[in-house]
């Protein structure tokens, strides 16, 4: 048993989308303008501390409306951020699981400085594996990646940037994103990770794109490099 299972504390069940201003003692949250300067959030006396920050985000959108009539930077809510393993409990006992979403949603885990998005400096010469997953299976999968991405078992020094579920209307998307996307040696370290600490089955398709690839694609259907999700395009 690692440290995240031993010290997860009981979920209540009260589960909210985000979790409130005043129920955060250690962690930081704001669910204002993304730009806001915040606080250091360090780990409490006594705490666990993880080897990296991490800060959770939320998306979502109306599929029909218009890709260029929406940037997704301006949809994209910084939730909160994490410095121990016991804030991170805190926080992520109060939040909806991914399976309980609706709509066209998707929450996002990375380390922090990093913005969820394929121009970010530390996001743009890499990549991120993608699973789809049939309906039931996001909210299993989802904490067991961010698991194995907090307790650092993908054994990539600083690689990892985050991870991302997506809900959909017909099927589920998780993926993690790397740095490098040209590095194969680091790329199918977390390939097999993934496999390994998903428990997938050896027919699960896995497929990897480069985030140049998905702005060149997207750029196809909007004429418009930007990191706006169009609901066909693979997460």
């Amino acid at each position: 048993m690692n440290q995240f299972e031993h010290l997860k504390e009981e979920d209540s069940g009260d589960h909210e989308e985000m979790k409130d201003s005043n129920d955060t003692d250690g962690g930081s949250i704001n669910n204002n303008n993304n730009n806001i300067r915040r606080k250091t959030v360090t780990p409490g006396a006594g705490e666990h501390p993880l080897q990296y920050n991490y800060t959770f985000w939320y998306s979502r959108r109306t599929p029909s409306r218009p890709a260029n009539t929406q940037s997704y930077e301006q949809n994209i809510r910084q939730m909160g951020t994490v410095a121990s393993v016991e804030q991170f409990w805190k926080f992520y006992s109060h939040l909806v699981r991914p399976g309980d979403l609706t709509g066209h949603s998707d929450f996002h885990l990375f380390k922090e400085g990093i913005k969820p998005m394929w121009e970010d400096e530390a996001n743009k010469n890499g990549g991120k594996w993608i699973i789809r997953l049939r309906k039931g299976l996001a909210s299993r999968f989802w904490e067991n990646i961010i698991l194995a991405m907090l307790g650092e078992q993908f054994m990539v020094g600083e690689e990892i940037c985050g991870v991302v579920v997506s809900i959909r209307f017909q099927e589920d998307i998780l993926s993690i994103w790397n740095k490098t996307a040209n590095d194969q040696v680091t790329t199918s370290r977390i390939r097999d990770t993934l496999r390994r600490v998903l428990n997938l089955p050896p027919n699960t398709i896995m497929e990897y794109k480069t985030h140049n690839d998905s702005l060149k694609y997207m750029s196809q259907f909007t004429g418009d490099n930007s990191s706006f999700r169009n609901t066909k395009i693979a997460l």
